[in-house]
């Protein structure tokens, strides 16, 4: 939960929290950590009986309805022939948007050396290219 947070940002969460409660933060704190044992022995117990109805181990983790479908319903054999075709559709996609975001660059850079005013030499190393003409009419 708190990987993304460095030791400053945790004070600094801390100290807020202080200037809020007061001197009630230990029992916020308490009653806090309270809730997320009661949630958590909550979710024990619905597991418990799920595996005790549907006769198969169930974790946590396995309540998550992609995961008990694929866990329960589908073989492995299944599941790969339902993940072939995406899988190529996503690539294609991926290596598609990948192309798009390259022209973008390319384009932001463009427009960056033309708003500075200086001019993208040529690939031969000579003189500069004439800067591109607009695609509009000057006139309207």
């Amino acid at each position: 939960m708190f990987e993304n947070l460095n030791w400053w940002e945790i004070g600094a969460l801390l100290l807020l929290a202080l200037l809020i409660f007061g001197d009630r933060l230990p029992t916020v704190i308490n009653d806090g950590l309270r809730m997320v044992r009661n949630l958590r022995n909550m979710a024990r117990n619905a597991t418990g009986d799920l595996s005790r109805e549907l006769g198969t181990d169930i974790q946590l983790e396995d309540l998550h309805p992609k995961a008990f479908i694929r866990k329960h319903l589908l073989s492995e054999e299944d599941e790969q022939a339902l993940r072939k075709p995406l899988q190529s559709m996503y690539d294609n996609l991926r290596s598609d948007v990948t192309g798009v975001h390259e022209e973008l660059k390319d384009v932001a850079k463009a427009a960056d050396l033309r708003t500075n005013g200086a001019r993208p030499a040529t690939a031969t190393g000579g003189a500069p290219a004439p800067a591109p003409r607009p695609s509009y009419d000057d006139a309207t």
